[in-house]
């Protein structure tokens, strides 16, 4: 038999192309010589009325080709004139608000897009934006979640209060039981806005050919299929007049989901209009004040438990800074109210949020999506109570946990997706008894008085979670055996580095019984696979991966049915091993799969038992159809995969931290990571998933946030201002033990994994520094400067 390929660590085929400076991302597609590049004039104020825009000057100005505004737009595609589409509307989001591809009359945040050059190279683009004019009526900005509260201003006239939805969710009257249990707590916590960053920005290439009336667009995005729609409605085409290509892609992490950003519709309309390949490439600063952010919440917390910490009621209040705009609906905060509860069965649970409009960037899910702000909240509280109590942080966590036999679990609300949170499977007991192994739990104490013998300070922290994968509502597969017995796969999902290339064709290898070389993987190409959802939501795996397996399984039908008739055998004393179908017990009865995808045509072959080769007849057998009415030709499979609901990963980090005495600084001596993908495809990508996971998640709690001032300026728009951790700040060493506890609700009993690294980082470090420093941390991330302040004001 060929060997197994799931759950081995194989290595990764992308990585000697990139390694090797061999990728080929959309900045690299040189598709035309003459390729006009484009710019985008961006307002300098975060809140103002356009009262003139004055291009006069630039349309005369040698090797512009072009320069729109907003009233240009509708006299192109009258569509284009209208707002961006609202992706994900919900029934709650009564003031739902998106932005125009170029802006109508008002800007709402600085970087807002106000008009679009086209010009022989970036440098001219770039000359003609400074010669545009524009006459603002400058209006005072909504900046922060007080500003939006107290609604002294408005970010949009027709939003009443700044508030675009008010959300709700309860399993009982948590007001009365936590004022009849015999202990109650309150607590207000912040997370800060952050953003993704990564190495690539966005870009769009798009060449429109007369000829066939055919439009092609290279971007770098989560989701090739979300952009073609968009661009086909917007442009007023059919959709199959639009092929959209996503090559290589320098991360993702959310931000390049939004579909369609304004310059994913611009340079498309461009190219059609000028008959011309057009580029846009985002620079650096233009990401930072025009690409989407996240994070930002604030909590009010109240909870009442019993003598062993168990909840007897949870009520959690929360404000959500989406931003100006709202195109991914209330997926983040609603991520963020249901995911909050983690492990854990509160016995009454009840959460609202209100999702506000400031005039700074808009929000849109960022590599954990409201999960590690939930985390963080539901973290500090049960740090909280084991605090109040005089208990073991562990202790306090396990009397609240769901016991193994209890799942299916249903939390007794409604999930992103709009259907029921009810976890699949899990085991949180033996996470935490791993989890304290990795970490040196039991033994801390005596570690930390060895230390504080030295005159060093430090503490332990914990974090556990719960994160929904996998959500649908679909994704689609197409597997197809070339006459050279190669295998082809496509997914209609991007990659931006998740390794999909390998895991993909471990799936098919296993499935077919081929060769892991003879496996080739194409993702986000819509000429390949035209429809598809994308990439986010830790969804690759359990979506795609289900979908290549049925095709897969579609095709190994295919292949033993083909076989059999040419064999003359049963298909049940059939096996497939490294490409080769042999009758079992008789290795030299068979045929290679480049033969059978041979017999797959509708012409009519015979086979050659002698020189084992398919012999085309000029003339079919008149007897019968060329193809049989229940078949189709060619040797492939294609399928779709729809999840009843989302599968539950889960897991626990737990970090050893030093505080430095004089400089507050904080050093990470050891981390920790326990998770739950379910089965595990290839453990090795997913533990260098959990590894940038980790350092994302370091990055976010200890170093990243977006400044804004009063007037709505991003105080820190470069990666001189904005402050990362460089290698050196991030663990040498990660700890890392994998649990397994299958899903039932797919065919390989697989969850999502790319997510799981960053979720619990603010959550774990802030027991860690309050374990080390005995002051409360009630606000993430945290600085140097304001850990030193907060010793301050805690000896005062």
């Amino acid at each position: 038999m060929t060997t197994k390929l799931m759950g081995q660590g194989v290595q990764r085929v992308e990585d000697q192309r990139f390694l090797r400076g061999h990728g080929r991302y959309v900045d690299d597609v040189a598709v035309d010589p003459a390729t006009l590049h484009a710019a985008v004039l961006r307002s300098p104020h975060a809140h103002a009325r356009i009262l003139d825009v004055d291009v006069d000057a630039v349309l005369d100005l040698e090797g512009v080709h072009l320069v729109w505004t907003h009233e240009d737009l509708a006299g192109l595609s009258a569509p284009m004139a209208d707002p961006l589409p609202l992706l994900i509307p919900h029934p709650t989001l009564t003031h739902g608000r998106t932005q125009h591809a170029l802006a109508a009359g008002e800007v709402n945040y600085a970087g807002e897009a106000v008009a679009f050059v086209v010009a022989d190279d970036r440098y001219v683009a770039e000359d003609a934006l400074d010669r545009i004019r524009v006459t603002y009526d400058v209006l005072p900005p909504v900046v922060g979640i007080e500003a939006a509260r107290a609604a002294d201003r408005l970010v949009h006239d027709d939003v009443p209060g700044n508030v675009a939805a008010r959300m709700v969710q309860e399993t009982g009257d948590a007001p009365a039981a936590i004022a009849a249990a015999p202990h109650r707590l309150a607590l207000d916590l912040t997370v800060e806005r952050s953003a993704s960053t990564p190495l690539e920005g966005r870009g769009t290439v798009a060449r429109w050919d007369p000829d066939v009336g055919r439009l092609t667009v290279w971007t770098s995005t989560q989701s090739s299929t979300g952009v073609r729609a968009a661009v086909a409605v917007k442009l007023g085409l059919d959709l199959g007049q639009v092929d959209v290509i996503t090559p290589d892609v320098g991360g993702g992490f959310g931000v390049k989901i939004n579909h369609p950003w304004p310059e994913e519709l611009l340079v498309p309309l461009a190219a059609r209009a000028l008959g011309r390949t057009v580029k846009f490439t985002e620079d650096r600063r233009e990401h930072f004040v025009s690409s989407a952010h996240e994070r930002g919440q604030v909590h009010h917390v109240e909870v009442g438990f019993d003598d062993d910490g168990r909840l007897l009621g949870l009520d959690v209040e929360f404000w959500h800074d989406h931003g100006a705009y709202i195109p991914y609906g209330l997926i983040v905060p609603i991520i963020t109210s249901t995911q909050l509860l983690g492990p854990y069965k509160p016995a009454v649970y009840r959460v609202a949020f209100e999702s506000l409009y400031t005039n700074t960037v808009m929000v849109t899910p960022y590599r954990g999506a409201g999960r590690p702000q939930g985390c963080f909240v539901m973290e500090r509280t049960m740090d909280a109570i084991a605090r109040y109590l005089g208990k073991d942080r562990a202790e306090v966590r396990a009397a609240n946990f769901i016991q193994p036999d209890e799942f299916p679990f249903d939390q007794g609300l409604v999930f992103q997706d709009g259907r029921e949170l009810e976890y699949d499977s899990g085991d949180y007991p033996a996470s935490l008894e791993k989890i304290k192994t990795l970490i040196g739990w039991d033994d801390f104490p005596t570690f930390r008085k060895a230390m504080a013998e030295q005159g060093r300070r430090v503490g332990i922290g914990l974090a556990c979670y719960v994160e929904g994968t996998g959500v649908g509502p679909y994704e689609g597969a197409h597997v197809h055996v070339e006459t050279t017995g190669k295998v082809k796969v496509a997914t209609g999902l991007t990659t931006q580095g998740q390794g999909h290339a390998t895991v993909f064709a471990q799936l098919v290898a296993d499935e077919l019984g081929v060769r892991f070389e003879d496996v080739e993987v194409v993702t986000g190409d819509t000429r390949r696979m035209p429809y598809a959802v994308g990439t986010f939501a830790s969804r690759a795996a359990v979506m795609s991966g289900s979908a290549i397996h049925l095709a897969a399984t579609r095709t190994r039908e295919k292949v033993l049915r083909i076989a059999a008739e040419a064999l003359e055998a049963d298909e049940q004393d059939l096996e497939i091993v490294d490409g080769v179908v042999s009758v079992k017990g008789s290795p030299g009865t068979s045929l290679d799969l480049g033969t059978i995808a041979v017999l797959s045509n509708p012409l009519r072959y015979a086979f050659d038992e002698a020189s084992k080769a398919a012999t085309q007849f000029s003339v079919g057998d008149p007897g019968r159809p060329p193809v049989p009415e229940d078949d189709e030709p060619g040797l492939e499979g294609r399928d779709f995969y729809s999840p009843e609901r989302a599968t539950f990963a889960s897991g626990m980090h737990a970090v050893i931290v030093e505080t430095d005495p004089d400089t507050a600084e904080v050093r990470i001596l050891k981390y920790a990571v326990v998770h739950d993908c379910g089965r595990l495809i290839n453990p090795m990508i997913v533990e260098g998933q959990i590894h940038g996971g980790v350092a994302q998640g370091v990055a976010g709690a200890l170093y990243e946030r977006m400044v804004y001032d009063e007037a709505g300026q991003l105080q820190n728009a470069s990666f001189m201002d904005f402050l990362m951790p460089y290698a050196t700040e991030i663990p040498d060493g990660i700890d890392i033990d994998h649990l397994e506890t299958p899903s039932p609700l797919n065919p390989l009993g697989i969850k999502g994994a790319g997510e799981a690294g960053v979720i619990p980082s603010a959550a774990v470090f802030a027991a860690a520094i309050e374990d080390a420093e005995r002051i409360p941390i009630t606000a993430m991330p945290i600085s140097p400067s304001e850990l030193f302040h907060l010793r301050q004001e805690h000896t005062r």
